[in-house]
């Protein structure tokens, strides 16, 4: 037993926050947002455009969202690996998920079940609500800027 004069010499240390809460906290948030911008260009699309603002709402929202959602996911699932690797991992994503987003887009164009300004305006309300929720999600949580060094690597010479 210690005296309260005399500190202990090796306090336990504290649980060290998990390096991934951050990217976990954005997708979280990220979903939380995209699915309330989804439903509230639902209604708005509906009552200006009818059933194909209702379309272009959803497809804005699945396109503009899951084009910012998905690069958060990679990042998440690539956090372990080497930065060379996880760097390449996300620039071909990031790459395909442009490819494919223009394959939509052009297959979509001489449809015209959907209402274009619908989906045009959800697209870009999507990309900045799920991006600041994203970025919400990242700031709000606890994050290690530097490894802490435990007191048993220190050696004898520290004070």
């Amino acid at each position: 037993m210690t005296s309260p004069d005399q500190p202990e010499s090796n306090p336990p240390m504290p649980a060290l926050p998990d390096s991934a809460a951050p990217m976990r906290a954005a997708v979280r948030y990220g979903i939380l947002g995209l699915l309330a911008l989804t439903v509230v260009a639902s209604v708005i699309g509906v009552l200006v455009a009818g059933t194909p603002g209702l379309w272009g709402a959803l497809l804005g929202a699945a396109v503009g969202g899951g084009f910012i959602l998905f690069t958060a996911l990679g990042v998440l699932l690539t956090a372990k690996l080497p930065a060379m690797t996880a760097g390449a991992v996300l620039l071909g994503t990031w790459l395909l998920k442009l490819i494919l987003a223009i394959v939509v887009m052009v297959l979509l164009k001489p449809l015209d079940f959907y209402s274009k300004g619908a989906l045009v305006l959800t697209i870009v309300f999507a990309l900045i609500i799920v991006l600041g929720s994203e970025t919400y999600g990242v700031l709000s949580q606890r994050a290690l800027y530097v490894e802490p060094e435990n007191s048993d690597d220190r050696g004898n010479d520290a004070p």
